[in-house]
């Protein structure tokens, strides 16, 4: 299992708590206000915005929220805001690369959020270009698998345009080439699996290990970054051992 899926599984699972407390309600509206944007208001034709009013729904957001959102992206009346998408590059402690994505009506506030936590947190900023190399995009759809055979869901995916597909716990997790994200999740939306979640993601090409502790200092800052409200999601190059990974979800 990739650290991506790793950290997508633990954060699932406290899910539901950091729902009823409506602490994901903020960074699901700028998901909203993005796919409007990028693809038009009307969900039916606009798979983005559908999987983010899902996900919204899900968190028992409400529905006030989610059409202030959809008017916010489309540039509807009063709320319309002009969002951008800014993508950050960091190192954490013992060196670990970082991909930090943002989605900001403020960019001087998100920055001088970002360099609070790093800097505080034995972190630092680094220059455009200075990690992303060391990652490539790629397309993530998180599956419920429940009811559903993997070999046959494999070979459906995978006529589909999925490079791979893994059986995590009681999720599909299915990979993309990062242009044929919204193709894939289309074709398995349309054979009735349902999807939980949709993004297109930073995987490192090599991941570096490093030992427990270090490694639950490094995810702390990871958490800390992914508290903030700008910041939409943080990838690394870490490697996301069992050990880790029991750690995590023991915290």
């Amino acid at each position: 299992m990739s650290g991506h899926s790793k950290w997508s599984t633990i954060k699932r699972k406290k899910g539901a708590e950091d729902a009823k407390r409506g602490k994901v309600f903020t960074k699901i509206a700028r998901e909203i206000v993005m796919a409007a944007r990028e693809g038009g208001a009307d969900p039916d034709s606009n798979s983005g915005l559908r999987l983010a009013i899902d996900k919204a729904r899900a968190a028992n957001m409400p529905k006030d929220n989610i059409e202030r959102a959809i008017n916010r992206g489309a540039g509807v009346g009063d709320d319309a805001v002009q969002m951008e998408e800014i993508v950050y590059e960091g190192y954490g402690p013992h060196g670990v690369a970082l991909v930090i994505e943002v989605v900001t009506d403020n960019k001087n506030r998100t920055l001088a959020d970002i360099k609070y936590v790093l800097n505080r947190n034995n972190g630092n900023l680094a220059s455009s270009g200075a990690v992303t190399w060391q990652f490539e995009q790629k397309g993530y759809i998180a599956v419920a698998a429940a009811g559903a055979d993997f070999d046959e869901f494999f070979l459906m995916a995978a006529d589909a345009g999925a490079d791979d597909v893994q059986q995590e716990d009681d999720i599909f997790a299915v990979y993309t080439p990062r242009e044929d994200l919204a193709v894939v999740a289309k074709s398995i939306r349309d054979t009735g699996h349902q999807i939980e979640e949709r993004e297109l993601i930073w995987m490192p090409k090599i991941e570096v290990q490093v030992e427990t502790n270090a490694a639950l200092q490094i995810m702390g800052l990871i958490e800390k970054l992914e508290e903030l409200d700008d910041v939409q999601s943080v990838a690394s190059n870490l490697e996301l051992t069992d050990e880790v990974a029991a750690a995590l979800e023991a915290a």
